[in-house]
């Protein structure tokens, strides 16, 4: 942890404040990493070590994840610091994005980026994956509010009787959609703009009534496409988010740099692919990081090991006289263990 204490400690230097990182892997397969409600003991606990300060920083990397830990995490920090601020060297996407609209400054460079919030559902009623029986596909909350608008707005239906017949199409596709699935999906975008007001107006000077409605408008509706990615100019000058500080020179290039150091040890944005991952071996451990929270004296990680091994399966192969079983080697693997550190 070295440099990446140096780095912190010249972040706090800069700003004048105590910081905290926290970044979760964009990896795929089994290094994907999410924001979670596991790391707020983990916070928790070097909050208390730090103590109550005039300003705590939170320099955030993240893809997103889950949309209940933002409110929790925000208020917890909030009763340690008089002013906090979140700090962006790259991705601060999703649930990410969440927890940055709940800081009195979100810190942003030329290479920082912001993301709608509106989140895919999945739960018991979801249509079944017909890829992975044991799997639902996710519905995104945009996607069925853009269904009903497409009918409404482009194709002029607005009698109750068409509107029912619109709406038992998701009952009628294949796979079906059960009605229980779209209720799910209307309470999660009700509570995530509720959740949004909420981290707006929890800010050291709260917004106006009039700003925080435009800029929940965007980020949950307006942007339309959840692969939207917001830099800084945009994301103050156009959709109303005063609270983006632009991070000077010096600042900017630690933050980059330290993004830099977490990159390289955790390998963030390479592709995952077992068979690379075994390359000249024939069974091999191996350990990764897939998350950090850390300040200039603690360090705390999710670690993954995953063995991998060469082996033999049948491959159903169609001939002439009829299918057949061919042998083929795949690169089997499995997570022999996982949790924080």
């Amino acid at each position: 942890m070295s440099e990446r204490k140096t780095l912190i400690k010249k972040i706090e230097q800069l700003r004048n404040s105590k910081v905290i990182t926290y970044v979760t892997s964009d990896r795929q397969g089994p290094l994907n990493a999410r924001v979670a409600m596991d790391i707020i003991p983990i916070i928790s606990k070097q909050l208390r070590e730090i103590g109550k300060v005039e300003n705590i920083d939170l320099v955030l990397y993240s893809t997103g994840g889950d949309t209940m830990v933002p409110w929790r995490l925000v208020s917890m920090i909030r009763e340690y610091c008089d002013k906090f601020s979140v700090v962006v060297p790259y991705k601060a996407h999703s649930a990410a994005t969440m927890i940055s609209l709940g800081a009195d400054e979100i810190v942003m460079s030329d290479l920082s980026e912001i993301s709608p919030i509106d989140p895919s559902t999945a739960n018991a009623f979801n249509p079944q994956d017909p890829k992975n029986p044991q799997g639902k596909i996710p519905i995104s909350v945009e996607d069925v509010l853009a269904y009903f608008d497409l009918a409404k707005s482009k194709f002029g239906i607005k009698n109750d009787e068409d509107l029912t017949k619109i709406f038992n199409k998701f009952i009628e596709s294949e796979p079906q959609i059960h009605p229980l699935a779209l209720g799910n999906v209307n309470r999660t975008h009700n509570l995530i703009r509720r959740l949004a007001e909420r981290l707006l107006k929890s800010h050291n000077t709260p917004m106006k009534e009039e700003e925080v409605n435009k800029v929940v408008e965007y980020f949950t509706e307006k942007l339309y496409s959840h692969q939207y990615f917001i830099g800084r100019k945009e994301a103050k000058e156009d959709l109303g988010l005063k609270t983006v500080v632009n991070a000077e020179k010096e600042l900017a290039d630690t933050m980059t740099e330290l993004y830099e150091e977490y990159s390289k040890d955790m390998g963030l944005g390479k592709a995952w692919n077992p068979d690379v991952e075994i390359e000249g071996h024939h069974e091999v451990n191996k350990d990764y990081k897939l998350a950090y929270i850390e300040n200039a004296d603690i360090s705390n990680y999710f670690g993954l090991t995953i063995g991998f091994k060469k082996g033999s399966v049948n491959v159903t192969q169609q001939t002439p006289a009829g299918p057949i079983q061919v042998p083929q080697e795949q690169t089997m693997w499995k997570v022999s263990n996982q949790g924080w550190e």
